[in-house]
C-alpha cells in the first residue's frame, strides 16, 4: 500500500533570486501527515542556496484552485484557467509561483487515493504524536 507519494512538477518563479526562470519543484503528501502537503524547491532556486521545503494545508491547496485562500505564510489562488499562484511569505521576503492547474490538480487526485479528503482523522497516530510533542517540550 502506498503511503507516501511525490510528484515533479515546474514552477515559473515570479518574484526570486535574479537569473531563475522556470525551476523544478517536488510535491509531497505522507499518509503519516493527512492534513499536510508540501513542496520543496531545489538549492538553485533559493537565496540561501539550499533545498527549502514549505509545508501547509493540503484544504488549502485545494480551494485555492478555485478562489483566493489563505491569509497567512502560504496564499493560494487560480491565475487563469491553467494556472494557479501560489505566494510563500517570510521574514526575508515573498516568493511567488506559478503552477499549472492540471498538475495540481492530479497531485491532489493521487494524494486523495492514499486518504480520502475528509477522512484525515482516522489516518492521525494520536499517540506517537503526542510523544512527539512531549519530546520537544521536556
Amino acid at each position: 500500500m502506498i503511503t507516501v507519494i511525490e510528484q515533479a512538477a515546474q514552477a515559473r518563479l515570479v518574484a526570486t533570486a535574479p537569473k531563475v526562470e522556470t525551476v523544478p519543484v517536488t510535491l509531497c503528501y505522507d499518509r503519516a501527515d493527512p492534513f499536510a502537503v508540501r513542496m520543496a524547491f531545489p538549492a538553485p532556486a533559493t537565496l540561501e542556496g539550499v533545498e527549502v521545503s514549505w509545508t501547509f494545508s493540503r484544504e488549502l491547496l485545494e480551494s485555492g484552485l478555485d478562489r483566493p485562500s489563505g491569509y497567512g505564510d502560504v496564499r493560494v489562488r487560480p491565475y487563469d484557467g491553467d494556472r494557479t499562484t501560489i505566494e510563500f511569505h517570510a521574514v526575508e521576503g515573498v516568493a511567488i509561483v506559478l503552477m499549472l492547474t492540471a498538475d495540481l490538480h492530479r497531485f491532489l487526485e493521487r494524494a486523495a487515493a492514499v486518504v480520502p479528503p475528509g477522512l484525515e482523522h482516522l489516518y492521525l497516530d494520536m499517540d506517537h504524536s503526542l510523544a512527539e510533542l512531549m519530546r520537544d517540550t521536556c
